[in-house]
């Protein structure tokens, strides 16, 4: 029984850090397509890192990435560039790999 357990929490633990890597990967991703935006909004330096923060945060509001996509197009719009929801779309499933890299990267450290 007990390495019928063992594997259990093993399991167990496997999964957790696999969620938490998810969920590190998910908020690369949103910084980075908070980089992108700050771009396209001329933002620059801290300004840009701030605003990326804030794409980050915006994600906690709702499951899935309607919350992100929905802050990305009103910031733009409010900022006077035009881009379409799917464009912005298309950003995100460009950064996934991206954030996924780094992230392993920062686990190798």
């Amino acid at each position: 029984m007990s390495s019928f357990d063992d594997r259990e929490r093993a399991e167990e633990a496997r999964y957790a850090m696999d969620q938490q890597t998810q969920m590190r990967v998910t908020a690369r991703r949103n910084k980075l397509l908070g980089l992108w935006a700050a771009g396209l909004m001329k933002l620059g330096g801290e300004h840009a890192e701030a605003y990326a923060k804030t794409v980050v945060i915006a994600d906690l509001e709702e499951a899935g990435d309607n919350d992100v996509i929905r802050k990305i197009l009103a910031d733009l719009s409010a900022a006077g560039v035009t881009v379409s929801e799917s464009e912005v779309k298309e950003e995100l499933a460009r950064l996934l790999p991206v954030a996924r890299d780094e992230v392993a990267r920062d686990v190798k450290k």
